[in-house]
């Protein structure tokens, strides 16, 4: 049983740091890729960064700069460092996983968490 466990959010202010965790379970996901979305209320689920197997990344304009994506293979674990945190970045963060190369919308991911919520106050 494939499981993806995020943590890490919680109520912030803006320009704060946040970084979340994305624990996975149940197989070794040293040959997928991992991404973030979020979704804020009202709003789709949307893309925010990917991390594939061998460390190459890829994020939505909105977080460049601010945002960093990472993983620790061994671990099977991911992270994302959020910096420089906006009122706009509020919204659930969901992990998810796919096998193979990068990918930026939601119907390429096989796997997801149950998502972490972050709150940002202006």
């Amino acid at each position: 049983q494939v499981q993806l466990v995020e943590s890490g959010g919680g109520l912030v202010q803006a320009g704060d740091s946040l970084r979340l965790s994305c624990a996975a379970s149940g197989r070794t996901f040293s040959s997928y890729s991992m991404g973030w979305f979020r979704q804020a209320p009202g709003k789709e689920r949307e893309f925010v960064a990917a991390i594939s197997w061998s460390g190459s990344t890829y994020y939505v304009d909105s977080v460049k700069g601010r945002f960093t994506i990472s993983r620790d293979v061994a671990k099977n674990t991911m992270y994302l460092q959020m910096n420089r945190l906006k009122p706009e970045d509020t919204a659930v963060y969901y992990c998810a996983a796919k096998y193979g190369g990068l990918g930026s919308t939601r119907n390429e991911y096989d796997y997801w968490g149950q998502g972490t919520q972050v709150t940002v106050s202006s």
